[in-house]
C-alpha cells in the first residue's frame, strides 16, 4: 500500500486501489489550469494522462492555459479540449512602464475570472486543479467563488503567490519537495515523463561525461562558463563534455568555441542547441551542471543524476535556490551561485567530482531517494478524493 505523506512527514492518507475507484472516476470531470512554461505544462499533461489511466475519460478533462505560454503549442496536440486565455504576468519592475503593464495584467486577470466563471456555471467541474503560472490564477479564483473544490500543485520548494492565496481560500495543496511551506500540503512529488523515470544510468568511470545544460532557452552565464572550461581543458583526453547551449545561443557559442580552439586541443567537446531526448543525456552523463527549475530537479532526481545546481537569480521569490537547497540537503547535488559561476570556479568543483566515482555514486543514490516516481498517480488520487466530495 502506497503512503502519501504531508509536508511534516506524517501520513496524510493511504491510497489503495479500491475496486470501485475506477467507477467513481468515470463520473468526475476535472479542469487542469495553468502553464506559461514547460515546468507547469508537462506536469499538467502527466496528471491528465494519469487521470485517464484511472478511468476518467478524455472528454471530461479540460485544460486551461494562456495564449502567450508554451501550452498554446502543446495543448492542440493532445486528446483534451482546452481554452487559452489572453493573460499577462505581473511586471516586477518599478518604473512607469511596469506600472502600466501591471494595470493591463490585472485587467486581463479580471476578464479571465469572468470568462472562466461563466464556463464553470455552464459546465460545472467536480474539481479544479491549479498547476501554477499566471494562467492558473483566474481558474482558482473563479472556482473558489463558486465553491468548486480546488487542488493546487506546487512544483517548487518555495510556493508561488497564486498557490499561497489558493490555500488560504481553502484549496488542498499537493507539494513536490519535503518541507514546502503550504498548510496541509500532501507530498505527491512532481510528475515527470515515463521515459525519465525509466532511465537506466550507464556511465564510464574511466572517461566521465560532463553535461552542461542551461534549459530549453539556454543560460548565458552557464554558456560562458562552459566555453571557458573548454579553453582550460583543451588538452584533456580523460573527459568529454556535452554542452547544450539553448537554440538562440548555438551559433554564437560555436563561433566563440572555434575562435578559441587551438590545433593542439584534444578535448571531446560537443555543442548542441537543444537536447531532443534529454533522457539519453541523463543516462550517459557522470555529472550534470544545470539550473534548478522545478521540473529539472524532479527529472534529475527521477533519473538519479548527480548535479551541480546553479539557481537562476531572477526566479520569483528566489525559488530556484530553494529547489537546489532541497537536493543539496539530501546529498544529491552541489550548490553554485550564479554570481560565482565562471570557468575557474566550475573547474574547481567539477574536476574533483569527476575523479571521485564513489562520491558520484552516493550523490546518484541520494537523488533517487528524493524521487517520487508515482507522482502523477498520487496527484490523480488526491484530485479524485476532492472531486468525490462534490459528486
Amino acid at each position: 500500500m502506497k503512503k502519501i505523506t504531508n509536508s511534516t512527514g506524517d501520513e496524510s492518507r493511504a491510497s489503495g486501489e479500491a475496486p470501485d475507484s475506477v467507477r467513481r472516476s468515470n463520473r468526475i470531470s476535472v479542469v487542469i489550469a495553468g502553464g506559461g512554461t514547460g515546468g507547469h505544462v508537462y506536469p499538467a499533461l502527466a496528471l491528465a494522462d494519469a487521470l485517464i489511466e484511472r478511468g476518467v475519460s478524455a472528454e471530461r478533462i479540460h485544460l486551461i492555459g494562456a495564449r502567450r505560454g508554451i501550452e498554446a503549442r502543446l495543448f492542440p496536440g493532445t486528446a483534451f479540449t482546452f481554452t487559452l486565455l489572453s493573460l499577462r504576468g505581473l511586471d516586477r519592475g518599478r518604473n512607469l512602464i511596469a506600472v502600466w503593464r501591471n494595470v493591463v495584467a490585472i485587467a486581463s486577470l479580471t476578464l479571465g475570472v469572468l470568462r472562466v466563471a461563466w464556463r464553470f456555471l455552464r459546465n460545472r467541474p467536480h474539481c479544479v486543479v491549479g498547476v501554477g503560472g499566471y494562467a492558473s490564477a483566474p481558474c482558482v479564483v473563479a472556482a473558489s467563488i463558486l465553491r468548486i473544490p480546488v487542488v493546487v500543485h506546487e512544483q517548487n520548494a518555495l510556493p508561488g503567490l497564486v498557490n499561497r492565496c489558493a490555500v488560504r481560500l481553502g484549496a488542498r495543496a499537493a507539494i513536490s519537495l519535503p518541507g514546502t511551506p503550504l498548510k496541509g500540503g500532501v507530498l505527491t512529488g512532481n510528475p515527470v515523463r515515463r521515459e525519465i523515470s525509466e532511465v537506466v544510468r550507464n556511465t564510464d568511470p574511466l572517461k566521465p561525461v560532463l553535461g552542461i545544460v542551461g534549459g530549453s532557452l539556454g543560460a548565458g552565464r552557464l554558456n560562458d562558463a562552459a566555453l571557458g572550461l573548454a579553453s582550460r581543458w583543451g588538452t584533456r583526453t580523460d573527459v568529454s563534455v556535452r554542452h547544450v547551449t539553448g537554440p538562440r545561443f548555438l551559433e554564437s557559442c560555436k563561433s566563440v568555441y572555434e575562435s578559441q580552439r587551438s590545433p593542439a586541443d584534444l578535448l571531446d567537446f560537443q555543442i548542441v542547441g537543444y537536447e531532443e531526448q534529454i533522457e539519453t543525456l541523463y543516462s550517459g552523463v557522470s555529472l550534470l551542471v544545470c539550473r534548478s527549475g522545478a521540473l529539472t530537479v524532479a527529472e534529475i532526481c527521477a533519473a538519479g543524476v548527480p548535479s551541480i545546481l546553479i539557481p537562476w537569480p531572477g526566479a520569483a521569490g528566489d525559488h530556484q535556490r530553494g529547489n537546489a537547497e532541497a537536493l543539496v540537503r539530501a546529498g544529491g547535488a552541489v550548490l553554485l551561485l550564479d554570481a560565482d559561476c565562471d570557468a575557474a570556479k566550475l573547474d574547481s568543483l567539477v574536476s574533483p567530482l569527476l575523479a571521485d566515482a564513489e562520491r558520484l555514486g552516493r550523490m546518484s543514490a541520494a537523488a533517487l531517494e528524493l524521487a517520487l516516481p508515482d507522482a502523477a498517480r498520487d496527484l490523480a488520487i488526491l484530485v479524485e478524493e476532492f472531486a468525490d466530495a462534490s459528486t
